[in-house]
């Protein structure tokens, strides 16, 4: 059996973030065995996700962290987007500790989330704060420490529903889709909600194009590894994809 050189390893580890195909089959291809293939893959994805996220404009300059996010925006005026998304994982053995942890309530199966930052244009800035699909996206930001970061940086963003607390806490600073209007409430006053949940709606979608362009890749489509690869996966996916979202 042959050892595969670098450029080989990389180009395996990315075939199979993209593709997700078998060790076996790649190994078949490169005539290795199949734990080579697999020692590849731990090798090279670690290097992949602390690349860091891209940053338009500065090829030189990449972001790794929740504060070079902030730091970023505050001094080229960004407005971020903020989101979390799902991705469903296997379901951990019986009589685990933890295992209903994993239990989404919005989708009511085994997942795993991510908070995912873009800028005004979709281009992904940052992925980070996975939490099993349990916690609330907004808890899962806080104790990443975005609050002490609104505090230090005058950055604006925009969410959705689910960050509502945020925004009360910063009004100036983030913006959340409108309260609905009380079921008592005026026709013009439903019209006027409408039409700024529609405008405030409008205006964020960007960063859901971007959780869209994550889960082109077959292993964020439905998580089938180790739950404990998926932070490294996510990050080493994420950061490829603002490489080409960047030159936009």
């Amino acid at each position: 059996m042959l050892e595969l050189v670098f450029p080989d390893r990389v180009v395996a580890t990315l075939v199979i973030l993209r593709f997700q195909l078998p060790h076996a089959a790649l190994a078949l291809f490169y005539e290795v065995d199949r734990s080579t293939i697999t020692r590849a893959v731990h090798e090279i994805r670690p290097l992949l996700a602390a690349r860091g996220f891209a940053v338009p404009g500065s090829p030189d300059l990449r972001l790794r962290t929740l504060a070079d996010v902030f730091a970023y925006a505050a001094s080229h005026g960004v407005e971020l987007r903020i989101d979390a998304t799902e991705v469903r994982v296997r379901r951990p053995r019986a009589n685990r500790p933890g295992r209903r942890a994993f239990v989404s309530g919005k989708m009511r199966q085994n997942t795993k989330k991510a908070t995912v930052i873009t800028d005004e244009k979709g281009r992904t800035l940052w992925a980070g704060a996975f939490r099993p699909g349990r916690q609330h996206d907004q808890t899962a930001l806080k104790t990443e420490g975005i609050c002490d970061l609104f505090e230090r940086f005058q950055v604006r963003g925009k969410v959705d529903a689910g960050y509502r607390g945020l925004a009360r806490q910063f009004p100036d600073q983030v913006q959340a889709p409108p309260p609905k209007p009380k079921k008592d409430a005026p026709p013009e006053d439903l019209a006027a909600w409408e039409e700024a949940r529609k405008q405030q709606s409008s205006e964020r979608i960007c960063v859901e194009h971007a959780n869209a362009e994550h889960k082109q890749w077959r292993p964020l489509q439905r998580w089938i590894g180790r739950r404990e690869y998926f932070d490294q996966t996510y990050q080493a996916i994420a950061g490829l994809v603002s490489d080409r979202t960047a030159m936009r």
